[in-house]
């Protein structure tokens, strides 16, 4: 995928020009001997979890184009706004045709403005699946009381200046705090216990003929991504400091099977920038729901970096999933084919042929110098 690294090296060597659980996590009882956890990992000799093939059962017969089978108790989600309209309706229909005219599962799309008539019309028709349109409370959205707004009015002025991405928007830290802390709290998925996060104007390539929600409910899998790469370092200068804090003050919160290895080079030290794209997740929603997660995403939105800064919810949710859940429950769906501009996971080999991709195989940013896939790869020795 040269051309699209290319135009990530354009972009960071003009400086970002652009502009705009279920599960007991263990004990960890501080930096150091998480350090030691970290260190041990990678002596067991493993291979990455997405190298073993989905087992037969999983998928569906050739034949069937009809829902059949049991289902998890799952969604996927939108947040999008009115105007997002076809990029919504260009995702939804390959999202059906690939996967979900197969398993029907629900679609529950959020906006921080009610959603226009035409909107829900045109999106109820491209599924047979229950569709359902929320609104965002208020308090989720929008810039908490607790920010000094001369202070992010000025920080805001400064990453303009030094032609930050996204340096001076608003709406897109609203964005980012939102999804880092918000979505799962929202009423229409409080039933639900997995999610399936998708945006407008995506890619989806290959037919997908299991159900990736029963691989995470089956094999207790807490995220799923399908991209990974590092993080624009200008918008995020203190996170990591204000992450070593909260592990100082909370490290019973931290699992000892954590990944740790995938966010740090030197046991948690510092970080490598390394995160999920958080524009393609499946995950439990017990992860973000429980209390480690709860805490430290109060703790982050206390010190009020999504405004003062731009913290993203792509390393937000990262260096949470990596550290309040086992390394093992973290899995890279390697057969579902994906493209966010300007990055794409195109399946290769038998997964290639399997899922009828139509990706061209050679553009695939997997192992290209700018991903962090390899990083994850080395937490199973």
């Amino acid at each position: 995928m040269r051309y699209a690294v290319l135009v990530l090296a354009i972009i960071i060597g003009l400086h970002y020009i652009i502009s705009f659980t279920n599960e007991n996590y263990g004990r960890a009882t501080s930096l150091s001997t998480l350090k030691q956890h970290v260190i041990g990992a990678g002596s067991e000799s493993k291979v990455p979890p997405y190298k073993v093939a989905i087992p037969d059962e999983y998928h569906l017969p050739k034949n069937i184009s009809s829902p059949i089978g049991r289902k998890a108790n799952a969604a996927i989600v939108m947040l999008a706004r009115n105007s997002d309209l076809n990029g919504v309706v260009s995702s939804m229909k390959q999202m059906e045709d690939r996967f979900n005219k197969k398993f029907q599962y629900p679609y529950v799309f959020l906006n921080e403005k009610p959603f226009e008539d035409t909107f829900k019309a045109r999106v109820t028709e491209l599924t047979d699946a229950t569709v359902q349109f929320g609104l965002i409370p208020n308090d989720h959205w929008v810039q908490p009381p607790h920010i000094d707004e001369a202070k992010a009015s000025q920080s805001r002025e400064k990453m303009v200046k030094d032609n930050v991405i996204y340096g001076g928007s608003v709406p897109y830290r609203n964005m980012c705090r939102f999804n880092s802390g918000f979505f799962y709290r929202h009423e229409l998925l409080k039933p639900f216990q997995y999610y399936w996060r998708v945006e407008p104007d995506v890619k989806f390539f290959c037919d997908l003929d299991y159900d990736p929600f029963l691989i995470m409910q089956d094999q207790n899998k807490m995220y799923g991504f399908t991209v990974s790469l590092y993080e624009y370092e200008a918008t995020i200068p203190t996170l990591w400091k204000t992450v070593k804090e909260f592990i100082h003050a909370n490290p019973g919160l931290v699992s000892p099977d954590n990944a740790m290895a995938f966010l740090s080079d030197d046991g948690g030290e510092s970080y490598n920038r390394c995160h999920f794209w958080s524009n393609f997740e499946i995950g439990n929603l017990d992860l973000w729901r429980g209390e480690a997660y709860s805490k430290f995403f109060d703790f982050l939105d206390e010190k009020g970096g999504f405004y003062y800064e731009r913290w993203g919810d792509a390393p937000v949710h990262s260096i949470g999933a990596a550290l309040f859940a086992r390394k093992d429950q973290i899995h890279f769906f390697n057969d579902i084919g994906y493209r966010h501009e300007p990055f794409q996971h195109c399946p290769q080999g038998e997964a290639h042929k399997r899922g009828k991709c139509w990706c061209d195989s050679t553009q695939n940013f997997d192992y290209e110098w700018y991903s962090c896939l390899n990083r994850y790869d080395r937490l199973f020795g």
